[in-house]
């Protein structure tokens, strides 16, 4: 098993501490955002670029482009500057994150959307990483119809499945696809009390013996159904972002998911 972490498992470290803190993990391959923390805002790409190379960090992804199935407004133009970032910045994709506050997407809406993407992605050299959101109000709910869609749109390889644990819990989705799958972002709900329909980020944190979400099962499935990519950390709760000790946290869900798996 790869592991790979998400800069929101740390989003007050900044960059290089963060990148520093993963190397003392044993991790070289990172995630960062545009959000929490907003390194995109504060950091130019070339300063990214050489933080990275100067640790020996890879850049796997920039999280995330919202709502890209919605190719309207000033997404377009965000898609464009977003993608000339991370291909400065020396990342490999870029994350997509569909609508996600309870109005429907078509799906040709969807295909147009991707289709826009492609040139966008190929000109640079990205990956685009396709997550669907699991939750009762995203537009797009599954692995299923992002493949449709990416089928559609796509007959290069440019797009790729991010398969979420928590969102593929939240979807009750059983397929797995592998083969068309370049990341999977990991995080548990320990939470007895909730129901799974009233799950939210808020309640994401590092996996755990009390997980919810069946990571375990998870990760053997596509393990076994030959998936090599990486599994990266990526915990929402403020609970996991107030750590003292981040490093030490990660490290025990890292050992944690070795000794299991």
């Amino acid at each position: 098993m790869r592991f790979a972490i998400n800069h929101i498992s740390a989003p007050k470290l900044p960059l290089a501490e963060f990148f520093a803190m993963c190397r003392r993990l044993g991790v070289h391959e990172v995630e960062i955002r545009n959000d929490i923390p907003d390194v995109l805002g504060i950091m130019t790409p070339a300063q990214v670029r050489a933080e990275a190379d100067a640790q020996g960090i890879t850049i796997l992804s920039i999280n995330a482009l919202y709502p890209f199935n919605v190719w309207s407004g000033d997404l377009p133009d965000r898609a464009r500057r977003m993608a000339d970032y991370a291909a400065e910045c020396g990342a490999q994709a870029l994350v997509m994150c569909p609508l996600n506050d309870g109005n429907k997407v078509p799906h040709s809406d969807l295909v147009t959307a991707l289709d826009a993407m492609v040139p966008i992605l190929r000109d640079r050299g990205l990956t685009g990483l396709i997550e669907p959101l699991g939750f009762p109000i995203s537009s797009l709910r599954t692995k299923a119809e992002a493949i449709a869609a990416m089928t559609e749109a796509d007959e290069t390889g440019i797009f790729k499945l991010l398969h979420d644990t928590f969102h593929h819990h939240l979807a009750a989705e059983a397929e797995l696809y592998p083969n068309r799958t370049g990341l999977v972002h990991i995080s548990g709900v320990t939470n007895p009390a909730l129901a799974v329909a009233d799950m939210l980020d808020e309640h994401r944190v590092l996996v755990s013996h009390d997980d919810r979400l069946e990571n375990l099962i998870q990760i053997k499935a596509l393990l076994q159904a030959g998936y090599d990519g990486p599994f990266s950390f990526e915990p929402f709760a403020a609970e996991i972002h107030d750590l003292a000790d981040a490093e030490g946290a990660l490290r025990a869900s890292m050992a944690y998911l070795k000794e299991a798996l």
